[in-house]
């Protein structure tokens, strides 16, 4: 794909984000053929709507022993990508907890409980992978929620790399109280619920679909060193906990992570 092209379908996917509406599939000429081509109609996107990157969701490197889709032939699906893969999420949309959101900016209102990270330092390019305990002595933990809504019409009918390019649905962020020492936790174990209107509808220790939330950090910071970096201030969300469940405007979503901490929005009616 050429420079036109992927610029094409920033354009059409930016004034989609700018205006409130739903798109059509991109123009075939337009729609991303690998992942390196999601990635850049992403970054498009961002300087076609003069964005700045508040955080990234991410997804580490494939492991050869990963379980490999039903359909082997998908060279898009996420696990196939031996880099890794990375969303933005714009900076307009990120919010400290409680908030009230705009449902016409999320139509779909899905829901996801995650425990991010936030950067402290920047994490600057360099020659040699960053270790973990260096990444993990910047951070500091949340809880938080992905708040989910795709700009297509039809968004089981998208390709995963159509998704990609669309920051993989991201439409906004909230997140809790920081957690400075939250090495102490085990992330992967933590008693997680999920409370809409005052009804708890999801109850359960664990469901990180990792089993390591910090695994997506450490991915992130590894795939960013070798082209611009992270920054100091920037979050990293990790997958959630609680599946994705969609809502509706009015709705009030609360996560509670034991230990961590909570984040509440509401769906503006």
């Amino acid at each position: 794909m050429d420079k036109a092209n992927i610029d094409q379908a920033a354009s059409l996917i930016a004034a989609a984000r700018r205006n409130r509406t739903r798109l059509e599939p991109l123009p075939i000429a337009c729609r991303p053929t690998s992942i390196t081509e999601g990635h850049a109609i992403q970054d498009a996107v961002a300087l076609a709507l003069g964005y700045a990157v508040g955080g990234y969701k991410g997804a580490p490197p494939a492991r050869p022993n990963r379980s490999r889709p039903k359909d082997e032939s998908d060279k898009s699906a996420p696990w196939s990508n031996p880099e890794g893969i990375r969303a933005l999420i714009f900076e307009p949309p990120i919010h400290a907890s409680p908030c009230v959101f705009p449902s016409n900016e999320a139509p779909h209102c899905g829901v996801e409980g995650e425990i991010a990270f936030r950067f402290r330092h920047d994490l600057l390019p360099r020659a040699t992978p960053y270790s973990r305990e260096e990444i993990a002595a910047v951070v500091d933990a949340y809880p938080a929620i992905e708040i989910v809504s795709s700009r297509y019409a039809s968004p089981p009918e998208m390709t995963f790399l159509d998704k990609l390019a669309d920051c993989v649905s991201n439409a906004g962020f909230v997140y809790g109280a920081k957690c400075t020492d939250w090495q102490r936790l085990r992330l992967a174990d933590l008693h997680v619920k999920l409370i809409v209107n005052g009804e708890t509808i999801v109850d359960k220790v664990g469901g990180h679909p990792m089993g390591d939330p910090f695994a997506i950090v450490d991915a992130l910071v590894e795939m960013m060193r070798t082209t611009v970096g992270v920054k100091a201030g920037q979050f990293v969300t990790c997958g959630s906990h609680t599946g994705l469940p969609y809502f509706k405007p009015g709705d009030v979503c609360r996560i509670e992570f034991e230990g961590l901490g909570d984040v509440q929005v509401t769906f503006s009616p």
